[in-house]
């Protein structure tokens, strides 16, 4: 039987041996903390620098530690926000998007909230641009529709909630570019039932496209689209509809180049996607 003695020994072994594991799982931040005298100031314009200097992984990190230490004040206040146009710069737009909504939903009479909607609408713009896309020319309405749909309704709040913003001149000029490449993803799906034979998916498409996106490049190629599906149908009173209200509308042609598509000829793009064997 162990002695008390022996026991008591033990106790301390074991006590001893669990302070050496605690001391051990420290990390060097716990350890050696760079920034334990650091005051919120020292944060920010730590922070700010690396921002300006394009170093957005330094800068979240600054950020993200101002916030930890100093969760209360101006410096803290603007970190909040500063912090999702970093995220956005590096690269994290799920991240950036979850700090524009905390911003909002902590700061919501900030007299700068509406920068963070604008950085929402910014992130979802830009989110699926891909490394081919930074250097060939990509068509943006053949994506998946998703992200352009939520920047579309990220500006439109902007718009919505500060129409005098200072960012709302910027938001107007994309979401006409964002309505445009929703119209012409719908004449994309249209031209993909049309090649497929399915007539009537495709002309109801294309009255999608004339209900809901007009005064856009996409509306007298949808009529056109219209037009030979319901006499692929054999509707011929709703195909000469069509017919009527693209001459009406359009009796000097489509405007740009975008009417070639209704053809069904690849692009220069499709061709090169299919020849590297990206598309089938």
């Amino acid at each position: 039987m162990p002695t008390l003695r022996s026991k008591q020994l033990l106790t301390w072994m074991l006590l001893a041996f669990g302070l050496l594991l605690g001391a051990c799982s420290n990390t060097p931040d716990e350890t050696n903390d760079e920034y334990a005298e650091w005051t919120a100031e020292q944060f920010y314009n730590e922070a700010k620098e690396a921002l300006l200097d394009k170093r957005y992984e330094k800068a979240t990190k600054l950020y993200e530690k101002l916030e930890a230490r100093y969760p209360f004040g101006k410096y803290a206040t603007q970190a909040q926000l500063d912090v999702a146009y970093a995220y956005y710069k590096n690269d994290e737009p799920d991240s950036a998007i979850a700090a524009a909504d905390r911003f909002i939903k902590l700061n919501p009479a900030h007299p700068h909230v509406d920068y963070a909607y604008y950085i929402k609408g910014l992130v979802n713009y830009n989110r699926g641009i891909g490394f081919i896309d930074r250097f060939i020319p990509t068509d943006s309405s053949q994506r998946d529709p998703g992200a352009t749909l939520d920047s579309y309704k990220d500006f439109e709040e902007l718009l919505r909630r500060f129409p005098n913003s200072r960012y709302a001149e910027d938001s107007r000029k994309r979401i006409i570019s964002l309505r445009n490449n929703l119209a012409m993803y719908e004449i994309h799906v249209a031209d993909f039932y049309m090649r497929r034979e399915a007539y009537l998916a495709a002309a109801r498409r294309g009255g999608e496209v004339v209900r809901k996106y007009q005064r856009t490049q996409a509306v007298p190629i949808a009529l056109e689209i219209m037009e030979q599906a319901y006499r692929k149908l054999g509707m011929t009173q709703l195909a000469d509809d069509a017919k009527r209200v693209y001459e009406t509308n359009y009796a000097a042609g489509a405007p740009g180049q975008a009417a070639k598509d209704v053809n069904y000829d690849p692009s220069a793009v499709e061709k090169v996607w299919k020849f590297m064997g990206l598309e089938e």
